[in-house]
């Protein structure tokens, strides 16, 4: 009887199921993305035998296809060695034929069936070097039906490969962080921060959702499925990419794929001097754009195209700069203003060095480092200087608006410069974020929420914007949403501070003050040791004045050593019910312009509300009255 194979293949461990396209190794489904898995199939097809980069490439990229084959190519096969454990340099399965192409080199076994058996018709007649054997009496027949059945298989496969190249909408993506390559942990922060500037740019493309930085860095190094990646961010595409350098030669490959199938949909690598940095950043940009098909206004392919140079030695210090900035402590943002103003001194035309300069200078105050009428100048010489120098930089208008209301309390300046911000970069979360803590600050509450769940959509997994989406939400009165999101926010991290302080303000106004109480002591106890103002408004309401004083002690022996806040002074008076002083702490704070304005804006001061002495301040600080 004749032979033809089954749609299993096996070798060594392994099995590949060419129906339903899965790998398996012992029984267990190993990921493999589908152009590696087309690899995989068409050298199991021609076990023993070369086939060529250019077979591969017909294959693989249909005609019409844009891609750098030799980075989606090289790529692939690196995926599939890696699914395999089979390293190049000595291969048990795949060996490489430099510039000619690849060889399946391994024993391969594909059981035989019965040889006009219908399950047959479902894959190719000639599997992994097995041929076929017609003789005898009934060879012309067989021969004939076979020749039917061989066509419908390959009518069948062609259809399959026509329907994984169809085209597919993308509304939404992720730009996952680029792999190093260089060799060099020490070179960390500049591949991230080529990824970081990928975000940023294609954030600038307001019919495309793309998923902020704080969010795709989770997955930096996680070993995770791509379509569970794209599920969980709710995205419809990924950007993975590689960054290599050589001295002042960087090298940048990226792809796009479509996140639920596995599916890529372009590749491309490009190489560049590093003072054209900011030019290949906006190239690649433009071409994901393209790739994708989403309609750019024009001024957003203007600002994509636009080329600009710098000085390799100040974008190195700029990044290196962006690095430390976010890791938001005093240490870290020491470091962050030194190296942004030695790219200063090393390109004083480039402006996103001025604007990062002021973001950190804003941070000064809230970490400790210097009181507010030190540090918030320096942040407003340095964001009108960004902006003097580019005003389409999008973060030096939020920089300048966070200069404007937190310490001018100038509410109109501060809201047109976060909507110019926001015009510029819609899909910056960060900015949506910081808009919606200046809109409660101003009692726009359903504005505050509306943008509260924007920056969100952009973040999802961003630890400060889901507790500050609670916050939005207790202002708005929701306090069992707010609960429950703060809840899912402690989900992702059970360790995170801020959602504790925020969830234990939630139960307080639903009067469930010994809940609210305990949350504040887990927050406090997670705070590092410092002195916790709101915990001492706690234990000042409930009863418990020692150590209320206690805390207010502590702040009295901190502000000795590091700047606080007059504000939180009067937290903890407030608490226990000293009126006068905690009105006495206002004052100082109102001189320092050193109010922390979100906490000032809640519930918590709004019990200061029939005080003459507070209605004053408020005026002076033209906030809008309290209900």
């Amino acid at each position: 009887m004749e032979t033809v194979v089954q749609p299993i293949v096996r070798f060594a461990d392994f099995e590949v199921d060419t129906r339903s396209g899965e790998l398996r190794k012992s029984g267990r489904k190993i990921r493999l993305p589908e152009q590696s898995f087309q690899i995989l199939e068409l050298l199991l097809d021609r076990a023993g035998e070369v086939v060529t980069r250019e077979e591969l490439h017909q294959r693989l990229w249909p005609a019409g296809t844009f891609v750098d084959f030799d980075a989606g190519l090289n790529n692939a096969v690196r995926k599939l060695r890696d699914a395999l454990a089979d390293p190049a340099e000595s291969p048990r399965y795949i060996e490489t034929l430099p510039r000619r192409g690849y060889r399946f080199i391994a024993s391969v076994e594909a059981p035989p069936v019965a040889a006009l058996d219908p399950t047959a018709a479902q894959v190719p007649a000639r599997r992994a070097g097995f041929r076929l054997r017609l003789s005898g009496p009934g060879a012309p027949v067989a021969a004939l039906v076979l020749a039917v059945l061989l066509a419908l298989a390959v009518s069948g496969t062609r259809e399959r490969w026509r329907g994984r190249s169809a085209p597919v909408k993308i509304e939404s993506l992720a730009v996952l962080p680029f792999e190093n390559l260089t060799g060099d942990d020490g070179q960390n922060y500049f591949v991230d921060g080529m990824s970081d500037a990928l975000i940023t740019k294609l954030a600038q493309v307001r019919a495309l959702r793309v998923i902020s930085r704080t969010s795709v860095m989770q997955y930096k190094r996680a070993n995770k499925s791509l379509p569970r990646i794209a599920e969980e961010l709710d995205v419809d595409a990924v950007v993975e990419g590689t960054v290599t350098r050589s001295g002042a030669r960087v090298r940048v490959t990226a792809q796009l794929i479509h996140a639920p199938t596995d599916r890529h949909l372009w590749a491309r690598s490009y190489e560049r001097e590093l003072r054209d940095v900011l030019a290949l950043q906006g190239e690649l940009a433009g071409a994901i754009a393209q790739a994708i098909e989403v309609k750019l206004q024009p001024e957003e392919q203007r600002r994509l195209s636009r080329t600009t140079a710098v000085q390799p030695d100040a974008y190195e210090a700029y990044l290196k700069g962006r690095f430390y900035w976010s890791e938001r402590s005093p240490k870290g943002l020491l470091k962050a203003v030194g190296y942004f103003q030695q790219a200063i001194e090393r390109d004083p035309g480039y402006a996103p060095a001025h604007s990062g300069l002021s973001d950190a200078y804003r941070l000064f105050d809230l970490s400790g480092l210097a009181p507010p009428r030190e540090s918030m100048p320096k942040a407003e010489t340095a964001a009108r200087k960004a902006l003097a120098l580019d005003d389409t930089l999008a973060e030096a208008h939020a920089s300048l608006a966070g200069v404007l209301y937190r310490y001018h309390w100038d509410w109109e300046g501060a809201d047109r410069e976060f909507q110019l911000s926001l015009e510029l970069e819609p899909n910056n979360a960060e900015g949506h974020r910081a808009y919606a803590i200046y809109l409660l600050t101003v009692r726009r509450h359903e504005e505050a929420l509306a943008e509260a769940r924007r920056a969100r959509e952009l973040s999802p997994l961003s630890l400060v914007i889901n507790t500050e989406l609670g916050t939005a939400l207790v202002r708005a009165g929701r306090y069992d949403e707010a609960i429950d999101r703060l809840q899912k926010t402690l989900e992702i991290d059970p360790k995170f501070a801020r959602a504790y302080a925020t969830l234990a303000g939630a139960y307080d106004v639903k009067g469930d003050r010994p809940r609210a109480v305990a949350l504040i002591e887990k927050s406090a106890s997670l705070s590092g040791g410092a002195p916790h103002p709101w915990l001492g408004y706690a234990y000042g309401v409930t009863g418990r004045r020692p150590e209320a004083l206690e805390i207010l002690a502590r702040l009295e022996k901190l502000s000795r050593e590091h700047y606080v806040s007059p504000q939180d002074f009067a937290v903890v008076y407030l608490g226990l019910g000293d009126k006068d002083q905690a009105m006495a702490w206002l004052e100082k704070a109102y001189a320092e312009r050193a109010f922390e304005l979100l906490g000032f804006s809640g519930a918590l001061f709004d019990r200061l509300s029939d005080d003459p002495r507070f209605q004053d301040l408020r005026r002076r600080m033209r906030l809008p009255a309290v209900n």
